[in-house]
């Protein structure tokens, strides 16, 4: 680090620092600090300050539980999901890497952290921006929001207006932090006409959200949805299930939900846990709507975001959307039902994820993959069932509303890490977008892991400038279409395929 640079912003000036040639300024609030009165309620504006504000260090993360996912030992020590900042909820800062401070010409790409709406940070090492403004003249801004019980708690139709929108308040958080960019970015040196909102896993749910927020609308121009396809959220019911469940477990009458601002955020985690304790073992297909998401309430979240159809407020904005070849390796490739399975065991093993769908299922993926074990076909559908086939409704559903091209790939690379059993699991594609894969364990030492980060990064850059990820250093990559259903395999060997696995993908057709 270098001598500290400032800048000014709509709420004061914020001194950040160069990193090898990048302008970094972390832990600048967007928002203020939610706390007691603000607690369940939308976000309000950050009070100025005077004089320079430190921007030298990542912000708080928002309140979560450790290792949600329940993963070993093992992946837990190369898992670098989350940051190691401090858990509070003081937590609405967000991060700006810039290639140069000077004219407001460059790409913003923003970046929406996962996690599921109930962990993980904009502080992570795997989604450092450093390395994509080296890569190229861009801006990159990640940030943190409010989680779980503090961010997605739908009270409204129980407790009245003075919970207004509680159950979507994490979102408008995200919004917050995109209206902020809107205001703010030109002094960092980027064009807040050119934004790209792009994330994985629950960051990709969270892309797919904002597409459907007519208070998003406008404030982004581009959308990358990576392993995260929300085609469905949570309806009012759902919400309030949730939060009744919430108040039961905190000896709480609805009349009483006034006290939720009183009492200590650690014991709404501890109720928090205990809500999700009890939908552990539900249909990945049906996460979206169980537990703490954002709840459609017909006014600020009106639809969908993609059911029945892509939201009508971001038809014009183009769209990259992919998974990886093996996404559920991460969550369940170590538990039994998988790693011993065989297939006469495999039917009991999938009941929970199919229902009476299993024996159809199981026995057209057999026939379309011949060749592999029991244990990978397991992957194979629980992966199609709550991400690939998702990706790709919502490819279809985008390119029903003939308004913007939809581009499609699939992450087929495998990690050699813990003797290859990840494959190409579920968050692995992260640090190859950033460009971080040799300093990510995730990612293992095997050189071709940085030629295809270089050409990877390169076509979210592409995107990100342009709205097409073609560059000189991939094959020429159409836009997805029904006929031909072009995909970009992104491995060792790059290549387009037309409707990989296209068996496969039939399977799924019949969902609503």
């Amino acid at each position: 680090m270098t001598a500290g640079i400032v800048v000014e912003t709509a709420s004061g000036k914020v001194r950040g620092e160069m990193e090898r040639g990048v302008s970094v300024f972390k832990g600048i609030p967007y928002a203020a600090p939610p706390l007691g009165p603000l607690r369940l309620r939308p976000p309000r504006k950050v009070e100025p300050w005077a004089g320079v504000r430190e921007a030298v260090a990542y912000g708080n993360m928002s309140v979560q539980s450790v290792n949600v996912f329940r993963l070993p030992p093992d992946l837990l020590q190369i898992f670098t999901l989350a940051g190691r900042q401090k858990l509070d909820e003081d937590c609405l800062y967000l991060n700006v890497w810039s290639s140069g401070l000077r004219g407001a010409t460059r790409p913003v790409l923003f970046w929406c952290h996962g996690g599921a709406f109930i962990t993980g940070s904009g502080s992570s090492p795997w989604s450092d921006g450093a390395n994509l403004c080296r890569a190229d003249d861009v801006v990159v801004v990640s940030f943190n929001h409010r989680l779980g019980t503090l961010g997605y708690l739908h009270l409204e139709d129980i407790a009245g207006d003075d919970f207004a929108g509680a159950g979507t308040a994490g979102v408008m958080d995200i919004v917050a932090a995109l209206e902020w960019v809107r205001d703010n970015i030109a002094s960092f040196g980027g064009d807040p006409g050119n934004v790209t909102i792009f994330g994985e896993s629950g960051g990709g749910a969270k892309v797919s959200v904002l597409m459907a927020l007519p208070g998003a609308q406008g404030l982004f121009h581009k959308a990358i949805i990576q392993s995260g396809p929300a085609v469905q959220m949570a309806e009012r019911a759902d919400g309030t299930n949730t939060a009744r469940q919430v108040l039961a477990h905190l000896g709480l009458e609805a009349a009483q939900a006034g006290d939720l601002r009183k009492i200590p955020a650690a014991r709404l985690l501890e109720a928090q846990v205990a809500v999700l304790a009890g939908i552990a073992h539900s249909s990945t297909a049906d996460r979206r709507r169980l537990g703490f998401n954002p709840v459609i309430d017909g006014k600020i979240f009106p639809g969908g975001p993609f059911a029945p159809a892509a939201p009508g407020v971001s038809a014009d904005v183009p769209l990259m959307i992919g998974s990886n070849k093996d996404e559920m390796t991460l969550f369940l490739g170590h538990l039994p039902w998988v790693a011993d399975a065989t297939f006469e065991n495999l039917p009991e093993g999938l009941k929970p994820y199919l229902g009476a769908r299993t024996a159809e299922v199981l026995a057209s993926y057999r026939k379309a993959q011949p060749t592999k074990r029991a244990d990978e076909i397991a992957i194979s559908i629980v992966s199609d069932l709550g991400v690939r086939s998702l990706s790709l409704q919502i490819a279809d559903r985008k390119l029903a509303q003939k308004a913007a091209p939809v581009f499609v790939y699939l992450f087929a690379w495998e990690t050699p890490v813990l003797g290859g059993r990840l494959r190409s699991c579920h968050t692995l594609e992260i640090p190859f977008v950033f460009g971080n894969v040799e300093t990510a364990a995730l990612t293992g030492n095997d050189p071709s892991r940085v030629k295809l980060a270089d050409k990877m990064s390169r076509a979210w850059l592409a995107f990100a400038r342009h709205g097409r990820p073609d560059h000189g250093g991939l094959p020429a990559w159409p836009g997805y279409s029904t006929d031909t259903r072009a995909t970009m395999i992104f491995d060792t060997t790059c290549r387009i395929e037309n409707d990989p696995y296209g068996t496969e993908r039939l399977v799924w057709e019949t969902r609503p």
